[in-house]
Formats: C-alpha cells, structure tokens, sequence
C-alpha cells in the first residue's frame, strides 16, 4: 500500500485501461479486473470441483456421496453382518461425507432394492424406501428402515485391503477413505447414473450384467469386436420394451449420445375390459401417466371411461376401463402417441477418466474400464508377491536357526541386556534384522525341531507361488486371464435375465398423434371484459339475449368450428393459443369462461382480441396510434409444438387502437382522433412475417392527433363512403362530416376493433 501522510490523502496511483485501482484508505487495496480474469481464478475452480467431486460417475460407476456411504457400510461390517438401522449407516457415513443427513439418506435411499431405481441395487432395505416409478410414494425417515449391502457388493470391495486402489485422508484429515472401489465387472454401465454438473451432464443408461460381462470378455480378446452382437441394448429396471432403432443404437455405443424409446408394457383383461399397465420407461411416473390421460379424456378422447392407480405391494399397475367396442390394442397405440407410455432416454455417456471429464461410447467405456482393473489386479498381484517374499525371507532366517537349536538358546540366554538380543543373533547366525526380529519373538515352546521342520516345509511352495507371481505380473496376457475368470464368475453369480424385451415396430400401422375432436359449427363470442362462449347453431337458435357483465359488451362474434384453433392477443404483446374443443359449448344465458384464468393470464393482462382459424390462412392487420399498421400472416403464429403462449404477438413501439381480421383482404376504414378518416384496400400493404414487425404509416397525423379507431366495413359501405378512399398511403383523409360510428353501422357478422 501506498505511504500515507498526515496532511494528505495517499496519491493515487496511475490508472491502466485493463486493471483499473482503487485504493481505499485504511480497507487496504481493491483491484477491478474483467470479468472473465474474475470467473477464471474463481468460478472455474467451483465448476471443476463440482463435476469432479459431486455430479459425475468415476470408472468405477459410483460418485463419492455413494462411494463414501457403501465404504462406510462395508467398514460397519454390513456385507456379512444383519441389518441396522438406516440412522446409524447415515450417522458413521457423515464421518467421511459432510453434507448433511437428509441428502446423505436420500442417496441410500436410490441405492436400495425397495426403491426399485436400480437394475442391481447395492443395499438389502427393509422398510418403506419409496418407489423410483412414483412421485407420491414418498420414503420413511432413516429411524425406521433398515439397510444391509447387497452379495453383489463383495465384487465392490474385493481385495480392497490389498492396496488394489489409493486411499486419500477424509475431510478433516481423521481417516481415510478409498479413491476408487476395485470392482469386478464394469459397473459404470451396470446401472444407470444421472448428474448434472456445471455446463455440462451425465446420463448413463443401465445394460444386462450378463451380456456386458460376455461383451468384454470378447472385447478383451478381441480389440475390434462389434459389442453390439452381444450386447442389444439398454436393460431398464423397470422392464418395458425398448422399439429397436439399429442406427441410434450404433450412435450410442460408438459416440456415448443419442436416444432410445421405451415403451410400456400391458396386458389385456378381456373379462373386466381393462388394460392392466405393469412396467413404465424410467423418465415418467405413475401420476404423470395417469394425469396426461385424465387430460386427454377431457380433450377428446373418448375410448377411456376410467382410469385408475392399482399400485400394490405386488408390484405397479395401471387399469384404464375401455368403453364398449374399443379395440385395447389401437388404443394404446394412440396412447403411446401421446402420453409417457411412451418416452425417449436421452443418453450423454459423460464420466470421469483420471480425474477428467469424457463423453465415451459403450466400446471405449469397457476399453477404459479394464485399464483400470488390469492396474487393480496388479496391484493386488504386487502386493501378494511382497508378502510371500517377506514371508519366505523370515522362513530362510528360520531355516538358519535349524543348523543349530542350541547355539541359538545359548545366544539368548547369556546375552545380558534385553536389546542387544537381536544384534547378537544377527552376528551368531549372518541374518539380518528382520530375520532376527523373527526368531526372537518365537515362544519358547516352538523351540523344537518338529515345529521348525514344519514351517520350513512351506519354503519350496512359497517359492513356486512367488516365481508364479512374477511371472503372472510381467505378462499383460495373464493378468487379462485373472479378469476374464472374474468376470466369467459375476455373470455367474450375477446376471440375470433382461428386463427390458426389445421389439420391431417396422410393420406397425401410422397412428395419429392428435386425438379425434368431434367436428361441428359454433358460434364463437368474445366479451370486452374477456368472457368467452362457444355455442352451438341449434342452441343460438333457442337462445334469446346474450347474457353479459354490467357495462361489458362484445368485441369479437364469428362462425367457426369446434376444431378451430384461437388466438387470444392480450395487452402486453402476448398471443395465448388454445383450441376450441378445450371449451365446454355454452349457451347465451351464462356468461361464459373467463379467459384469463382458464389461460393463466399473468396478472393484469387483459384480452384485446380474438382470432378463430382451423388452417392459418389470411391475415391480421394491426393498427397502432401513431397512424402505422402492419400486417402479419396467420401462419406466422403457427407452431410445430404444442405451445401455449407466444411473445411478441405484436410491436410495443406504439400503443395499439385496433387489431381486425382482414382475411384474404377487406375495406378498412380509420379515424382520428382530429376528425379526419380514411378508407383503403388491405391488399395496398405488404405482409411481412415478423409477428412484432412496427408496420408501415398508412394515416398521416397533424401534431397531437393519433388514430382513434380502425374498423373493417363491406364493400356497399365503402361505396357509399367513397369519398374517403385513398388510392396512396399514407395520406391524412379529409374531415368526417354526418358519418355515422362504425358501432352504428350494420356490418357483417365478424370482427368490430
């Protein structure tokens, strides 16, 4: 810091144009840097450690919150113990993990058999553990589940003792706890993980243990082995059929993204005409299902009477009760169309290869997979190799002792301190510390030649077992062998039928997306206020006097269909679509449904006007107050998907007067708000399809004069005001005089601003 006087401040010192400073008198120095230095040195480091320390799966398949739990489990001594209670697995676990106890629950909880999330569960659970299926089956609290781990697990924590992987010290330095977990088999793509990072995700589908087991063990005797011959697919927990997709398929396994389908599985009960639903795709649940349903039998389908959640202890069930004469089999291809029946998993094989972040396919994930076990077996061959030779080092040193029991007695007993007992019989027999170490801690009852003789029979087997360890650790080959046994007896031990069936759709007929919407006339009626009525010819015909609020009145009244889509253009630039079957038919003695909570309208959005249209053909033409107006197509609020508000429905340069629906082309007349009006052809301006286009000038204004309304009169009206017809926009019209409001006029039936 810059030296301070008494008198004066501290002199500033000279400003560059990247790091600017800022000293602040006793607060020390302040240094503004751009903000990419700043997301650098600090944002950076976080989006690492969560990606690396959190969200992602390691070649081992696990993340460290389960890592931490399943080591802790396996330290408590629950592989082979019974089981505890789940509180005291998250308590111990809180030693190596030190988020809190809810979250640390919550990641036991996927891992147990009851929750049904995993293809192999790693955790035997007794007790309410949820279901992955259901949103609503909620699990109970740790003090009343019990946990155990799975027989599986002894292929986690195999020769974990034998320094088969690195131990780093826990949090706050106390223990320590294991990098990795030297599994087995490739557990990465045993069972699914999902995680999202910062910028980047995770989602690792489960495969059949069996066929991924059998796939690398042909990949490891073959480099170039198609793992897709053995290997058909995804294995779900959940079971349901996978639709086979060769060429997205082949996308994963080579690229680690893509997607594949999953369908539901269902039976039909001709007895009680009911679909019974017994397995679900992994992305939905049981209430989503149900809920799409509900909304789709109130929206037009009408092959469903009843649908309801038979979920028991037995397993999940769906029952849809069928109507009289409804084929099951169109119908769940209708529904497969339309609700979570049917469901795509977005694969995006992101794990972590050394500490880094890679997207790898299925082949090179198995490829990663057995460097990292062909390193953990020889490790553990290592480590069985310093141990014999340790071993048999002790045992020569015995065999030494043999040549002379007495001399060996003698040495101890006349030796007269304690310490000097194992130099002297370093010196008496030529063995080293370590050897003398041994034999002096021999009881004085194995000092006996049978005993000896005993031991040293161990030394030529030893020997053997020691030249066959160098030898298995010096060949690559060998080591590989090691594996395949392994895997041989996991597949085994392990595999398990598929659970999710593939099946080919090649032949399987087209079947609309859409439901069946009845198709007749309505009149559709639109209120100032924002009440809405469908209402049907034959009931308009009975009907007398529209119903309506005090002081409310129509803005909107046209003939359309009940397939018709509308557009409802509010006041802050939005258009909200809907369709006219969403509405129930009224009748004129109701005032109708309130469009702004039938739509969700933010709050104090109003509607401005109504537009009716079953194929986007012709225009609207919007007519701002500072005399311009723009006319946009229809089909430019068209949309592939089914949305449900659009922004910037209009431009928000200029305060609106009027929005008309011009069709193909119509007379429109504006007036001012100075008196003076204008009549044109809408076929005089140009369409342009940006929805919040500013338009062109088609009125010309004196200072302080907007356009005060703008309405669309028939071709007679326009005769008789003739006039007040432009042939050139924009042009400023001559004063009305004895003509009559527009409201007054009699117009066809339509639009009236």
């Amino acid at each position: 810091m810059a030296k301070k006087s008494k008198d004066k401040e501290p002199k500033q010192p000279k400003l560059s144009e990247r790091h600017q400073q800022a000293y602040i008198q006793g607060a020390g120095t302040v240094v503004d840097e751009p903000i990419t230095i700043t997301l650098e040195k600090n944002y950076m480091p976080y989006a690492m450690s969560v990606i690396v320390s959190r969200a992602f799966p390691e070649i081992d398949g696990f993340k460290p919150s389960h890592r931490k739990l399943l080591y802790t489990m396996y330290k408590m001594g629950l592989l082979t113990g019974p089981r505890t209670k789940s509180a005291n697995i998250v308590g111990q676990t809180m030693k190596l993990n030190p988020h809190g106890d809810q979250a640390i629950y919550e990641t036991m909880v996927r891992l147990a058999r009851g929750n049904e999330a995993l293809l192999h569960p790693y955790i035997d659970s007794k007790g309410n553990f949820g279901k992955a299926y259901s949103s609503d089956m909620q699990y109970a609290a740790s003090r009343y589940t019990e946990a155990k781990l799975e027989p599986i697990c002894s292929e986690l924590f195999s020769d974990i003792d034998k320094n088969t992987v690195n131990f780093v010290p826990n949090y706050d330095n106390t223990m320590q706890e294991p990098e990795l977990l030297p599994v087995t088999f490739p557990s990465i793509l045993v069972n699914s993980n999902v995680g999202i990072g910062v910028s980047m995700a995770s989602a690792v589908c489960p495969f059949n243990l069996r066929e991924l087991c059998e796939a690398t063990i042909s990949l490891m005797r073959d480099p170039d082995f198609d793992v897709m011959q053995i290997m058909k697919g995804p294995d779900f927990p959940g079971g349901g059929y996978m639709l086979w997709d060769e060429e997205k398929l082949r996308q994963i396994f080579n690229t680690g993204r893509g997607s594949v389908k999953i369908r539901a599985k269902y039976t039909y009960d001709k007895s009680a005409n009911c679909i019974e639903i017994t397995e679900i795709p992994p992305t939905t649940t049981v209430e989503a299902i149900i809920e799409k349903v509900i909304d789709l039998a109130k929206n037009g389908l009408k092959e469903v009477a009843y649908i309801r959640d038979e979920t028991d202890l037995s397993g999940l069930k769906i029952a849809i009760d069928l109507k009289r004469g409804v084929d099951p089999d169109e119908l769940m291809r209708k529904l497969y169309k339309l609700t979570p029946l049917q469901d795509s998993f977005s694969a995006n094989f992101n794990i972590l290869v050394n500490g880094y972040p890679k997207v790898l396919g299925v082949t090179d994930i198995i490829r990663e997979w057995v460097k990292f076990r062909v390193g953990c077996v020889k490790r553990r061959v290592e480590f069985d190799l310093k141990k014999k030779t340790d071993q048999l080092h002790l045992l020569l040193g015995l065999e030494k002792i043999l040549l002379d029991i007495d001399k060996a007695i003698k040495i101890v007993r006349e030796t007269e301190e304690e310490a000097d007992v194992v130099p002297n019989l370093m010196i008496g027999f030529s063995i080293d510390e370590t050897q003398a170490e041994y034999v002096a801690e021999i009881k004085l009852r194995h000092l006996n030649r049978e005993y000896i003789l005993n031991r040293l029979k161990d030394v030529n087997d030893l020997q053997e077992e020691i030249d066959g360890l160098k030898d298995t650790l010096g060949s690559e080959r060998k080591i590989k062998l090691i594996i395949i046994d392994e895997l041989k007896r996991v597949a085994d031990k392990f595999g398990q039928p598929r659970k999710t069936m593939i099946i080919y759709t090649y032949d399987e007929p087209e079947v609309s997306a859409e439901p069946e919407v009845a198709d007749y006339p309505c009149r559709l009626i639109m209120t100032k206020e924002g009440y809405f009525k469908k209402i049907t010819p034959q009931s308009l015909r009975m009907s007398g006097e529209q119903k309506l609020k005090e002081n409310d009145f129509i803005i909107s009244e046209k003939d359309s269909s009940n397939r018709a889509e509308l557009l409802f253009f509010t006041n802050t630039q939005k258009c909200y679509k809907a369709k006219a079957s969403q509405f129930a038919d009224s009748k004129a003695s109701v005032l109708g449904d309130y469009i702004p909570v039938a739509l969700k309208f933010e709050e104090g959005e109003t509607v401005r006007f109504m537009a009716s249209t079953t194929d986007y053909s012709g225009c609207l033409l919007f007519v701002f107050k500072n005399g311009k107006a723009a006319k946009v197509p229809l089909s430019s609020y068209e949309t592939v998907t089914n949305r449900k508000v659009l922004l910037k429905a209009y431009s928000d340069k200029s305060e609106l007067a009027a929005i008309l629906d011009i069709g193909e082309g119509s007379e429109v007349m504006i007036r001012s708000t100075n008196g003076r009006m204008i009549i044109f052809n809408t076929a005089m301006i140009l369409p342009k399809s940006t929805r919040d286009t500013q338009g062109v000038q088609v009125m010309t204004l004196k200072a302080g004069a907007e356009v005060d309304s703008a309405y669309v009169i028939d071709e007679q009206k326009a005769a008789e005001l003739s006039k007040y017809r432009t042939k050139t926009l924009p042009a400023a019209g001559p004063f009305a005089k004895d003509v009559p409001d527009p409201d007054q006029m009699t117009l066809p039936v339509g639009d009236r601003g």
